[in-house]
């Protein structure tokens, strides 16, 4: 990464509590679990995983819509972790979120207007006049028409609904955006649409990007970096090109031999996990990932790996980094 940072995530771990079978002891639990990493100012960092890894949790702690148990996010050199409510609500509009599903995410109460135009009232943006304009002007970086101002959520197409999702993030100018699955609800060629426009909105609004997806070739197409998420922790990281062509963490090559190749005529190499992923509430000793790897030795097993630099910008968490 060679950009300064726009975001530092240092050492963040969320803990939840559940009820313990028929039991009324609640049992805690690592939901995310000592996570650190930087996303440069015009980086588009990819975090990949599969579902329930903590990809989600993690981006609502960078966001602060949720408190982490530990650790500290840093926007620029502001902790926002520590910042008061008040606060808080007045930084909101320099970091902005999409989510996976925009038909739960928009109110359906309101019309396109309406919608758009709440967050320019809740922050006291202008005038009513200049609210138009600005709102107009946004509708039309995503593709849409000023005469949707009248329709609400439940007259839009799939890709209509994104595309004012998307809008709708960025009418207050943020310079950070969390797009959490922001495509997966899509049809494919939508999704290529989808896509191709959060990349020119990079460019035309100077944007970074936190870019969640358990789509190994989506995040291909869009990051600069990619994360690889598994049980809470952060096991590897590396420029996009180098996570493809260089693999260190077995889980990684179990997720990048998954990824359907688009040749009839090839013949791929499946890598299959042993077991299924461990309980949360009883989690296995050392590397999270041994009972399922088959490179595992005892050190694995009683040791838990920390996330090390091994040169070329490329981190990994395993003991057995350079056996694939």
């Amino acid at each position: 990464m060679g950009s300064e940072p726009l975001i530092r995530a240092r050492n963040l771990s969320k803990q939840f509590s559940i009820s313990a079978g028929r039991s009324i002891r609640k049992v805690k639990f690592d939901a995310v679990n000592n996570v650190s990493f930087d996303i440069g100012k015009g980086e588009v960092l990819g975090l990949v995983g599969e579902s329930g890894c903590g990809k989600s949790t993690l981006a609502m702690l960078i966001l602060r819509l949720m408190n982490p148990t530990r650790g500290s996010v840093y926007y620029e050199d502001t902790d926002i972790s520590a910042l008061s409510y008040r606060k808080m609500r007045q930084h909101r509009k320099n970091m902005q979120v999409v989510f996976q599903d925009p038909y739960d995410s928009l109110d359906p109460r309101f019309n396109l207007m309406q919608i758009m135009e709440e967050p320019l009232k809740i922050h006291h943006w202008g005038g009513k006049h200049e609210r138009l304009e600005h709102i107009n002007g946004m509708f039309k970086s995503v593709g849409l028409g000023p005469e949707l101002f009248k329709r609400y959520p439940h007259q839009l197409s799939g890709g209509q609904r994104q595309r004012l999702c998307i809008a709708r993030s960025l009418i207050l100018s943020p310079k950070f955006l969390v797009c959490d699955e922001a495509v997966a609800s899509l049809d494919v060629s939508i999704q290529a649409q989808i896509l191709n426009l959060l990349l020119d909105l990079k460019d035309e609004f100077d944007l970074t990007y936190l870019f969640i997806s358990h789509n190994l070739s989506v995040v291909k197409f869009v990051s600069d970096r990619i994360g690889v998420m598994y049980f809470g922790n952060l096991v590897e990281m590396a420029d996009t090109k180098d996570l493809f062509a260089n693999v260190q963490h077995p889980y990684t090559q179990a997720l990048l031999s998954a990824v359907p190749d688009p040749d009839p005529a090839s013949v791929k190499q499946r890598e299959i996990m042993s077991s299924g992923v461990p309980s949360l509430i009883d989690p296995p000793g050392g590397c999270a990932f041994h009972p399922r790897c088959k490179h595992a030795v005892d050190q694995c097993r009683f040791e838990t790996p920390e996330l090390r630099d091994i040169g070329g910008n490329h981190s990994v968490a395993c003991h057995r980094a350079g056996v694939l």
